[in-house]
């Protein structure tokens, strides 16, 4: 085995992930038992105490089975266990940004339809936040201020489904976009089709709301 070196954050959690994906991959088959904790250790080049965390993440998902005194064998190739939290934290970011840029545009075709005057007057608030931030160039509190307002949106569409698939993925992607975006000009160069997005909401029209938020996320042409 060639050693790939882990980095720092989450070790379990990215060990897990590799070990999953080597799995997937067929790898390692169903009924196979992994190498041992050295082998695993120098392969990954973490400690013990991180592989023992990554197999039991492995095996409370339903992917491995561990047989004390035996070893750890493969249980099943995909992970029906898994929780979606944590399949979420091991998402390519593109995908993830796919996902939510589908849930932009019914979240705010929802809103409109279902969104209360406090519904409003939050989105309202965090659209001001981010406006005084990309002012300002802050660009972190930008990036919060406009999560803030797309996920005030999901909540304005009253389905809990919609919002919470929402709020998974756009706090997922927050250390993407603080890399992504050098500055806060792209933030000041959307804030009116934003404000535009609000006041379909405001106004109840859902066709508007879905179109704008189209265009928010680049599906159509400004």
């Amino acid at each position: 085995m060639g050693i790939e070196y882990i980095k720092k954050k989450s070790l379990a959690d990215e060990v897990a992930a590799r070990l999953q994906e080597q799995i997937t991959l067929g790898r390692y088959k169903v009924d196979e038992k992994l190498p041992i904790e050295p082998a695993l250790m120098k392969h990954f080049g973490v400690g013990r105490s991180t592989i023992r965390e990554a197999i039991k993440i492995l095996a409370n998902s339903g992917l491995l089975r561990v047989q004390q005194g035996i070893g750890t064998f493969v249980e099943q190739v995909t992970c029906s266990k898994e929780p979606m939290e944590q399949r979420l934290k091991r998402a390519n970011v593109q995908d993830l940004d796919e996902v939510r840029q589908l849930l932009e545009m019914k979240i705010a075709e929802k809103a409109a339809l279902n969104r209360t005057d406090a519904d409003i007057i939050a989105i309202r608030g965090h659209l001001e936040n981010r406006r005084k931030a990309a002012a300002e160039g802050l660009k972190e509190a930008c990036i919060d201020a406009d999560v803030a307002f797309h996920m005030a949106i999901a909540e304005a569409s009253k389905n809990e489904i919609l919002a919470d698939l929402y709020k998974s993925t756009s706090v997922h992607l927050k250390k993407w976009f603080l890399q992504i975006y050098p500055d806060t000009r792209a933030f000041e160069e959307t804030y009116v089709i934003h404000e535009q997005l609000l006041k379909s909401i405001i106004a109840g029209d859902a066709k508007k709301a879905w179109t704008i938020a189209a265009k928010i996320i680049g599906h159509v042409s400004q």
